[in-house]
């Protein structure tokens, strides 16, 4: 059965995650502002997330599932995550490093390379996995079997309107997303949800 506070836990923490500052994201925006082949890098971002998600609900879920100190595990441990993330969002929000970098390699990109680079960002990065795979499927797994699929569907559904909003909206806002003080709003507002979305799990136990 459906669950929009369960959809919105999951599109809540998917949306934190994703919003990190990482190659991954400025490679998407950079794309959009070339105009390069930004349909297909949008939707490899989409199909690899999708999949890593789907991934860790299904395989983490029925491993949690099955023994009550891997759920005690995965929730604690999910929600100490959260907390050390928040934490670091907001430390790097507050020492104003945060930017995007957009120079680089100016040279019109292939299709081919487009989707080369863009899966090289997306699969050889060990914190999509961390994120997805681990910790979205640990969160997700801690949940009850009928909740799980409105979870994993929220946090889907913000990977899509992330990548989508990077890809497409980077041409006309390149000059906004470029400067650091987006980017520190940006590390606040992760860090602030990252922690209240530790202390509604916690809570839950």
């Amino acid at each position: 059965m459906f669950s929009q506070q369960v959809f919105l836990q999951g599109l809540g923490l998917g949306a934190s995650l994703i919003m990190a500052i990482g190659a991954q994201n400025a490679h998407v925006i950079r794309t959009g502002v070339r105009g390069e082949h930004v349909l297909a890098t949008v939707a490899a971002c989409i199909v690899v997330d999708v999949a890593l998600i789907a991934l860790g609900m299904s395989g983490l879920g029925a491993l949690v599932e099955a023994s009550p100190l891997l759920l005690a595990a995965a929730r604690y441990g999910g929600a100490a995550f959260l907390v050390w993330y928040g934490w670091r969002c907001w430390k790097s929000s507050l020492r104003g490093g945060a930017s995007l970098e957009l120079s680089g390699d100016q040279q019109v990109q292939t299709l081919g390379r487009a989707l080369a680079t863009v899966l090289a960002l997306s699969l050889l990065n060990p914190h999509v996995y961390l994120d997805t795979v681990v910790l979205l499927g640990a969160v997700g797994s801690s949940l009850g079997g009928d909740a799980r699929p409105s979870f994993a569907l929220g946090a889907m559904t913000a990977s899509v309107l992330w990548f989508s909003a990077l890809g497409l909206g980077a041409r006309r806002f390149a000059s906004v997303l470029g400067r650091p003080a987006v980017w520190r709003a940006i590390e606040a507002f992760t860090g602030s949800l990252m922690l209240v979305l530790a202390w509604l799990l916690v809570r839950s136990a």
